[in-house]
């Protein structure tokens, strides 16, 4: 599946993409048409048609069997909404939304395609990476293409040089690792001069610590990946009708939810995005108790402590404020040191 483009773009003559190179040795890879070789001896396996560049997800593996599972759920062309690309479009900001058109962006934590989706729809080029198997239903939904790459690869040891992408885009994915001031970091490092990264944060409040989530993940996170799976959806289905009542039908169905949500760890959108039909909110539903359930790590930030980290990398002309799942941002690296 490719995304339609926006009716209203011209054609363009894109920038080729940047060149792989080992993140070992800092050399150029040559593809022999089954792995990306360096000249020191180091290779990287093409497996199904996409360069693996680690040899195992980890702490992500829970998420790859989740993006496999829900691989089309937050699909804008699957849901029939515009809830990613919306999401994405306030992130950039109307200048950078405007200006897609031709870029090449690195879309780190691509996950299912949600966002490549929206990226490849404005005419970027994207080069798709993530840590787990979730690239195999990123290429499902959107198979390589002049306008698309796809790599499963660590944020932390990206196979490129540094500052080779217009804009690095990466949303739902610094909170869940390790340490994101070092994710932030590595992902400025694959910014151009005067080219942009975005991100977004889980934001720290209240609400962590008055739910009960924290007890709950300490269940979940010991199942295997596919039990985890199945024991969300028995989670889920039990209490999802609940939600919904209190989502429809009650006067006040977001601070209702908030506090149903306390007691119980389920995700629903039923006073958030009432535009999703029942299949699709259950699908929601599933998809993101899953995620929040079973995240090895579950980092929170401050607005402040996120723009701080930005002002301390070198970037410039800073946006951030609370919104989306805590906090978003963006800044630019000057054009010149």
């Amino acid at each position: 599946m490719q995304p339609e483009l926006n009716p209203h773009l011209q054609p363009f003559l894109l920038r080729s993409f940047p060149a792989w190179f080992c993140s070992g040795h800092g050399l150029k890879l040559v593809d022999d048409g089954n792995a990306l070789r360096c000249p020191a001896d180091h290779a990287y396996p093409s497996v199904n048609g996409i360069p693996r560049f680690v040899e195992a997800s980890g702490y992500a593996d829970a998420f790859g069997v989740q993006w496999l599972r829900y691989r089309r759920t937050q699909l804008d062309s699957y849901t029939g909404t515009r809830i990613s690309r919306d999401r994405a479009r306030r992130c950039l900001g109307e200048e950078l939304w405007e200006r897609l058109h031709g870029m090449q962006v690195l879309e780190a934590g691509c996950g299912a395609g949600r966002f490549t989706e929206v990226l490849l729809g404005e005419g970027a080029g994207v080069t798709s990476v993530d840590l787990s198997a979730a690239v195999e239903a990123n290429q499902l939904n959107f198979p390589p293409s002049d306008t698309h790459r796809i790599a499963q690869a660590d944020i932390l040891s990206l196979p490129f040089k540094r500052q080779q992408f217009d804009l690095v885009f990466c949303l739902g994915v610094v909170q869940h690792t390790p340490d994101p001031e070092e994710t932030i970091a590595a992902l400025y490092r694959q910014v151009r001069p005067g080219g942009w990264l975005v991100i977004d944060h889980y934001v720290r409040s209240y609400k962590w610590v008055v739910q009960t989530a924290s007890v709950f993940r300490l269940y979940f996170r010991r199942l295997s990946p596919a039990r985890g799976l199945r024991e969300t959806e028995r989670l889920v289905d039990l209490v999802l009708p609940l939600f919904r009542r209190v989502g429809r039908e009650t006067r006040h169905p977001k601070a209702y939810t908030r506090i149903l949500k306390s007691l119980i760890p389920v995700a629903s959108y039923y006073h958030l995005f009432p535009e999703l039909s029942d299949e699709h909110q259950r699908e929601w539903a599933l998809l993101d108790t899953h995620d929040s359930l079973t995240d090895w790590f579950k980092h929170l930030r401050a607005p402040a402590e996120i723009e701080r980290t930005l002002r301390q990398e070198g970037l410039t002309e800073i946006w951030c404020e609370r919104g989306g799942n805590g906090v978003e941002a963006r800044g630019r690296r000057p054009t010149s040191p």
